[in-house]
Formats: C-alpha cells, structure tokens, sequence
C-alpha cells in the first residue's frame, strides 16, 4: 500500500474515498486523473485514491478484504478469493484474450534447453502478468532450466522490455504481439508460450446497485483505452449496456490480459 497517489474532487464536503489498485504505475496515475474529473465520481466521492503494484500479495490484500472499490486483476484470482460473491465484486470492462511469445530481433528462439542458457533474457518485474511472466518462466521450467542460472533482466513495462530487445541489451523478451511490433521486429522471429490466454478485467465491488457508477468507470477505462498506442490495449469487452437507461449487466464475452 505504500504506493499511491489521490486526488480530490469537486466535492470537497463528501468524505467517501473511491480506492482504486492496479498492477502499473502509468496505468493507475491515468486513471485517478480521469476518474477526478468525472461527474458521477464527483456526486459520490469527494477523493479518489489510487495504489498501483504488481506482486500478488498485495492484490490478495486489497481483494480478500475488500479493501479495493475498483481493481484490475486476472478472473481466475478473483475465483480462487471468491471475492465476487465474498465482496460483490462485477466486472466492470476487460481486456481480450491474447497469445504470449518469447520474441527476438535476430532469431526465432527455439524451444530447448542449450537456447536459452546463454541468452540474456527480459521478462516483466510483475509476478501477476502470464504473457510477461508466469508463461515464460513455466515454459523455462518445463524445458528443465533452473531459473536461477540465467540471465535475466526485470523490466516494468511491456514497452520497457521491447525498447531493450531493440537496442540489443536482451536478446529474448516475453510478451504479447501486436500490430505495431512489426515496425521494429520481425514475425519470423516469436516463438508461442501460450494461446488463448484470458486478459485482465477491471472489478467494481458493488455492495449497492450502483448502475451510474459502473457506467461511469466502463467509460473511464475505455477512455483510457482509446488513447493507447498498442493495438492490444485500444480494444475492450464492455459488460454492461450504459448506452440508454435502465442501465445493466449484459454478460462476459471472451475476457481480457
């Protein structure tokens, strides 16, 4: 919890505070500027708070208590914490499924043991993300690697671990594709960990009916979505109709990253 940032909204006399967590610093700081200026944040909430922070401690913290009004996490966290029928948490907007690939600017990385040993390797510093570091690590353990033996660079960013592996400071990165890669890198060169991986959804814990509210960070979060430069994050699966009331929950579709 030691990091976050807050900001107050019109309200100055309402003391309810919206306490929003996701993994990625840049992510959280856009979404407590957005969420500051919106007006149905603004008639509930005279603060919103923001933590940002990768580890899955911390999101079990802030899931397990409820601690979180507003949470990005993976669905199959939320299940294990049952924290949607504990703290009536719905999905608000997620992210598509999604493939993961270990990528090269000079190879096609090869999925075997002597490949990797002397490769120096970028993976993502959040032990929450699958594309950027569960899947890769698992496929390094299942080639029978000890983890510990190689080279491997944290990054804190999917951005950060391809300006790396495009300057030439790690020879193999984990991440997802996307339309835009092909600029700098080639498609010869990824190699899949996984397909179909389900991507990250944004959670409202909604001990009311608070339908204005839900529509109102559905709009957020695509907001903020639109203005993103990668061709993966710009498309989302909203779950609720806000278009015209009565406003409502209109199912899953395929999930999020």
């Amino acid at each position: 919890m030691q990091y976050s940032s807050s900001c107050k909204t019109r309200s100055v006399s309402n003391i309810n505070t919206l306490k929003v967590h996701v993994p990625i610093k840049s992510l959280a700081l856009e979404v407590l500027v957005r969420a500051c200026e919106n007006d149905v944040v603004t008639r509930q909430y005279g603060e919103v708070k923001v933590y940002w922070g990768g580890s899955l401690g911390e999101q079990i913290e802030f899931l397990a208590k409820g601690i979180a009004d507003v949470i990005l996490t993976k669905d199959n966290i939320m299940s294990v914490l049952m924290a949607e029928s504990t703290h009536s948490y719905k999905p608000v907007i997620g992210y598509p499924a999604y493939s993961a690939f270990f990528i090269s600017n000079t190879e096609k990385p090869t999925l075997s043991k002597s490949y990797f040993l002397d490769k120096k390797i970028g993976l993502l510093d959040y032990p929450t993300s699958r594309s950027g570091h569960i899947l890769p690590k698992s496929a390094l353990k299942d080639l029978d690697i000890d983890i510990n033996a190689l080279d491997i660079t944290y990054l804190s960013s999917h951005q950060a671990l391809r300006e790396r592996l495009a300057s030439g400071e790690v020879d193999i990165i984990a991440s997802y594709w996307s339309d835009e890669d092909e600029v700098r890198f080639s498609k010869n060169y990824i190699t899949p960990i996984a397909d179909n991986v389900s991507g990250s959804k944004w959670y409202l814990k909604m001990n009311n009916n608070n339908t204005d509210l839900v529509c109102a960070l559905q709009g957020v979060v695509h907001q903020i979505a639109q203005s993103r430069t990668s061709s993966y994050f710009d498309k989302v699966d909203t779950y609720w109709q806000c278009e015209k009331a009565p406003y409502r929950f209109i199912g899953e579709k395929n999930g999020a990253k």
